[in-house]
């Protein structure tokens, strides 16, 4: 049995570290025992802070629960079939309560993993049932979504004393003979990550009955991927060239990190020249991460980079130890917020780009100008008209809406008179076709008169008489001319 295994906590009280959360997590099992429902928890750290043996010591008090691990494919067919099944359907034990466990959250993408995000929100939404969910990246976008119908719990790197103390509580359980040194090496190497602390000692300890110094060669530097915020931190506190390296060995977008410092400098550094001096770092970072993009020669990173964290990191005169609280880039919310604005810019120069037969950008250039021009109420109206602005449209050159000028309002009038004129012309054409016609052609008197109709019923009946004698006699004729064939007259 692997150590990590071996000496796992079994109940909260021996879990490291992290009181605050347990106490949480808790407080949140309890109420569901009690028939209240929660929100579903994600716990958001580190790796090897415990976030799934916390998962799993909760799952060891419903007695009966359901795990997703990051190996499994996670589409949206398979988590409704799975974990959405589950979650609509009881369990046998305690008052029918099962725990839904889904690990790394943020890991969901790809191909195989399409929708997954939409079927762990229907499964949210629709579920009965206790869900904990876990995440390394807590500025993961994959689950942006998922932070607010959660109840967000952090779980924090495991202190270094904390890891030394259950290292030699291994060795000692193990018969192992140590000495200080290499444990609080490796606790230091872990970098608050506990899982990678056990299993390193395992590695140069498991079958012998002492470990030195000479043992920690087994063992190479590993290549630690810190924290966004970490890294950002020892930018602004450090003036280590080394360190500051070491920090930026970071697995983010190099546009993100860039926004991250530039909002974080006038928060640690006091004085002018320095947030002056870092800020032109910081333009020239820019410069840099620019070509590469438009290059597409991402040799320019390393450029961007340094610029980027050495640069402003030596902009300082001096380190300080004061407490700063860092915050999130304001320039993605302050884009999305400002979205419809800029599509209301695209459509409409979309619109003068048609008429014009010019670019977007060409077009949003003529956007000052246009402004001026629109002061105008008559030049405001006409210009609407030609490039066919509607109402909000109109709004982004002047705030006040457009009134019909009087020569426009004028015209029209004009125009409605003329269009009367012709009609009532056509009218008077019209009745006088028609007198000329009936003047030519008097239309056919009716008969109203009873005599006249009695008169014209007798003509008819002598006619179908006259008619009826001429077929007789027709008749009679024709038999008179059929001869038999046996008379010889």
């Amino acid at each position: 049995m692997l150590w990590t295994n071996k000496y796992s906590p079994k109940n909260f009280k021996e879990v490291l570290g992290n009181n605050k959360a347990k106490d949480e997590i808790s407080e949140w099992i309890d109420n569901w025992l009690i028939n209240k429902p929660q929100k579903p928890l994600l716990l958001v750290g580190p790796p090897g802070t415990g976030k799934t043996t916390l998962a799993h010591l909760a799952a060891h008090e419903f007695a009966d629960h359901i795990e997703l691990n990051a190996s499994d494919k996670r589409s949206y067919d398979i988590l409704l079939g799975t974990v959405g099944e589950a979650s609509a359907t009881g369990s046998l034990f305690n008052q029918g309560l099962k725990l839904i466990i889904l690990d790394e959250v943020d890991g969901i993408h790809g191909t195989d993993d399409r929708g997954g995000i939409r079927a762990i929100t229907k499964i949210i939404k629709e579920g009965h049932h206790p869900l904990v969910m876990m995440a390394n990246d807590p500025y993961s976008k994959r689950i942006k979504s998922l932070k607010s119908k959660c109840q967000v719990i952090s779980i924090r790197k495991v202190h270094t004393n904390s890891i030394v103390a259950l290292l030699k509580k291994i060795c000692l359980k193990e018969g192992v003979e140590f000495e200080e040194y290499v444990l609080r090496t490796l606790a230091k190497r872990s970098n608050g990550d506990l899982r990678s602390a056990i299993n390193d000692l395992e590695i140069i300890a498991r079958g012998k009955e002492s470990i030195t110094t000479e043992d920690l060669k087994i063992i190479s530097q590993k290549d630690d991927i810190h924290n966004i915020f970490d890294s950002v931190r020892t930018v602004l506190k450090s003036k280590n060239p080394q360190r500051i390296k070491d920090a930026m060995r970071v697995e983010a977008d190099p546009a993100f990190m860039l926004e991250l410092i530039t909002e974080n400098i006038p928060r640690e550094y006091e004085k002018k020249h320095e947030i002056q001096n870092a800020y032109e770092m910081i333009s020239k970072a820019d410069i840099y991460l620019g070509r590469a993009f438009q290059t597409r020669n991402y040799g320019y990173w390393k450029y961007s980079y340094d610029l980027m964290s050495l640069g402003v990191a030596l902009s300082k005169d001096e380190t300080y130890k004061k407490f700063a609280r860092y915050t999130n880039s304001t320039v993605y919310a302050m884009l999305s917020k400002s979205r419809a604005k800029r599509d209301l810019q695209d459509r409409v120069a979309a619109k003068i780009g048609e008429k014009t037969h010019t670019s977007l950008k060409v077009a949003k250039q003529q956007f000052p100008y246009l402004e001026i021009m629109f002061q105008n109420n008559e030049i405001a109206w006409e210009l609407a008209e030609y490039f066919r602005l509607e109402n909000d449209e109109v709004k982004l050159f002047r705030s006040r809406k457009i009134k019909k000028p009087k020569t426009v309002q004028s015209k029209t009038i004009q125009e409605e008179n003329q269009v009367k004129k012709v009609s009532n012309s056509k009218k008077i054409v019209d009745k006088k076709i028609k007198e000329k016609i009936t003047s030519i052609h008097p239309p056919v008197k009716k008969i109203k008169s009873t005599q006249n109709k009695e008169s014209i019923k007798k003509e008819d009946k002598i006619e179908d008489s006259k008619s009826k004698s001429n077929k007789k006699v027709s008749k009679s004729k024709s038999k008179e001319k059929q001869v038999s064939l046996f008379s010889f007259k």
